[in-house]
Order: structure tokens, then C-alpha cells, then sequence
């Protein structure tokens, strides 16, 4: 399975690449960058029994280009890096958790049509890759699992090509600890899911903010 989603990925990067040739300059505001940066939420039932993260951990890092067909849809490639440490009362261990996910983009604002002009609503979903590695001498713990990635962002315009957005996304893994065996102790071993909050900047790569 894990092959047949690195071929899905590679896909999606290069629809990114042919469809950007067709773009007229007019229609850049298809075309964004996007930065965030937040905190995360492991949960619980990705590490073994007696180890466990802090409920609030950071940095979240995420960073990637989205291309809209229409104002409603569109793809986005991002990559994400979140680090969570464990809690006092769990022996100590830090994790880089670092994904990789290719999504579909739903803009549903102007079905809505309460919202203000300068505010968009955005959905986000699709799979990716999720590597796990412990720090320091855990790092034989490390891991790589796919996962499903579903968010709600909302973006306010400060110009045309400017935007600042809040996300909430859910990184479920498709995994379990029963995959794992574990190479030391088991200690620092992250098979589970995610949710972050990040805040972000979206910026057009030229031209409009929202194009037909």
C-alpha cells in the first residue's frame, strides 16, 4: 500500500508542475504559498503503555503550495513538522514527527454567503506518509506509516495577495502498535494520530487574491 501512495504523491507533484504551464498571469491567485506555524496534540494511543506526551506541544511547522482549478476547489502539497516531549510523569523522550500529505481543497464561502467578503472558509483532505523518530539514543524507534489528513481553515485578506489563516487538522494514522515491534524498549515509539492549531500567512505567487 505504501508504494501505491508514494506513486499518488508523485502524481499530485506533477499536476502541481503541468498545470502551472497553462496558467495565464491573470489567473496567479490560483497559485499560493502557504506558512504556518502552531502547536500539536498526540494522542495518547500511539505510544506504549506508560508513556505519553504533553497535551500541548510545540513547534508545528507547515509549509506548502495549493493550485485552485475554480474559486471552490482545488489541490495542495504540503509538509508538516511537529516535535511533542513527554510529560512529568512519563519517562522523558522527545519526537520529530514529520508528514507528508497531497490533499484536495473545497472552498464552499460563496454557497454560504454569510460570511464577510475579506473571510474565506476552506476544507482540506488527503493522504500521506507519517516518519516518526525519537531523539537522542530512542532513534532505533523510528517509524513510518501513512496516514489521512482532514483540516478547516479560515482565511482573512489583508490585500490582494495576502491572507492570514487559522487551521485545525487531523492527522489520523493508519497504523496501530500492534505494527510495531519494538527495537528497544519501545520507549519514544510514535504510532498514532495528530491534531494541530497553526496560524499562518497565504501568499498569491502573483496577481489576484481569488480568480474564476
Amino acid at each position: 500500500m505504501q508504494h501505491y501512495l508514494k506513486q499518488y504523491l508523485v502524481f499530485f507533484f506533477l499536476l502541481f508542475i503541468t498545470s502551472s504551464s497553462s496558467a495565464q498571469f491573470k489567473d496567479s491567485g490560483k497559485w499560493k504559498a502557504l506558512f504556518a506555524l502552531g502547536v500539536n496534540n498526540p494522542s495518547s494511543e500511539g505510544f506504549v503503555k506508560g508513556a505519553y506526551a504533553q497535551a500541548i506541544n510545540f513547534p508545528t511547522v507547515n509549509i506548502g503550495v495549493q493550485h485552485m482549478f475554480k474559486v471552490e476547489y482545488g489541490v495542495k502539497l504540503d509538509v508538516g513538522f511537529n516535535r511533542f516531549k513527554s510529560d512529568a510523569n512519563s519517562p522523558e523522550f522527545k519526537v520529530n514527527y514529520t508528514r507528508i500529505n497531497a490533499q484536495f481543497v473545497y472552498d464552499p464561502t460563496n454557497q454560504l454567503g454569510f460570511l464577510p467578503s475579506r473571510i474565506r472558509s476552506i476544507f482540506h483532505v488527503g493522504p500521506g506518509i507519517s516518519f516518526a523518530k525519537p531523539l537522542g539514543n530512542l532513534g532505533e524507534n523510528k517509524q513510518s506509516y501513512q496516514n489521512l489528513l482532514a483540516g478547516l481553515e479560515f482565511h482573512y485578506a489583508i490585500n490582494e495577495k495576502v491572507s492570514i489563516f487559522t487551521d485545525l487538522a487531523y492527522i489520523y494514522g493508519l497504523t496501530s502498535l500492534e505494527d510495531y515491534n519494538p527495537a528497544l524498549s519501545g520507549l519514544g515509539a510514535f504510532n498514532g494520530s495528530v491534531f494541530n492549531l497553526t496560524f499562518g500567512l497565504a501568499v498569491s505567487l502573483s496577481g489576484c487574491q481569488y480568480c474564476n
